[in-house]
């Protein structure tokens, strides 16, 4: 089975370059404390870097029943 990992929308993406807004998009994230489960992939972990400021990363076993 594939590991998951939740992640969480904290701050607002107003005012950041359209290709941060567009890694946001591909997480499936819009607003502040949207969630998304997602498979963890290089892929995934990559988007994520490069949004850091932005989400909170958490354990995707605690956070299936969004």
């Amino acid at each position: 089975m594939s590991e998951k990992i939740c992640v969480v929308q904290t701050k607002s993406s107003i005012g950041s370059n359209v290709k941060i807004k567009a890694t946001l998009a591909g997480l499936g994230l819009r607003r502040i404390g949207q969630k998304s489960v997602l498979e963890r992939t290089d892929c995934t972990l990559g988007m994520i870097a490069k949004v850091k400021h932005l989400v909170e990363v958490k354990d995707g076993q605690n956070d299936q029943a969004l």
